[in-house]
């Protein structure tokens, strides 16, 4: 277990399809298997009922997943303080895990809502991008990723929905599907 990464890249996975962070943490399952270790900040999300929580804990410690977020939805035109303060913990969190640099991907999951509901700035995020290690992995998740975003990452996926249960037949969340 260790560094096994030569280089390190940029992925983005965003759009207003399903799947963002399934893929990303498909990515880390597959580096897990190489005996990488991942690290995973879920901005604006903090519910115990995820399953990739309790999957997290079974492969500990190859992956470690930190969620800096609440249950409750964030109001984008007026985001309660506490929802600032808790993504900014986790640009500073990533910050430690890529100055430590122990860990061969870096997760930041919703970070992308994040910055377009102004928890997290541009710069921040592109900051990271800029600073990452370059033996690091650096996965961004979420829809609206900023064109800037897109410009700086080496590799872009949009998932695109063309049919959604929810929308069609009003199937809500499911565990082990959606959480």
């Amino acid at each position: 277990m260790g560094k096994k990464l030569k280089l390190g890249l940029v992925q983005v996975y965003t759009g207003d399809g399903k799947g963002k962070t399934t893929a990303a943490l498909g990515l880390a399952f597959r580096a897990i298997g190489h005996g990488m270790k991942v690290f995973v900040i879920q901005f604006m999300k903090g519910s115990v009922f995820y399953g990739e929580l309790k999957t997290a804990q079974m492969l500990s410690p190859y992956i470690t997943i930190v969620q800096k977020g609440r249950e409750e939805f964030v109001n984008k035109e007026n985001p309660d303080p506490i929802d600032i303060k808790l993504a900014q913990e986790g640009v500073k969190l990533a910050e430690d895990i890529m100055r430590k640099n122990e860990h061969d991907i870096l997760i930041l999951d919703e970070i992308n809502v994040a910055v377009d509901y102004n928890l997290v700035s541009l710069e921040q995020v592109l900051n990271l991008i800029h600073n990452k290690p370059k033996d690091m992995e650096l996965v961004l998740t979420g829809r609206y990723a900023h064109p800037e975003i897109i410009k700086n990452a080496d590799l872009v996926t949009e998932m695109v929905e063309i049919r959604h249960y929810y929308a069609e037949k009003g199937i809500d969340a499911r565990d082990g599907i959606e959480r």
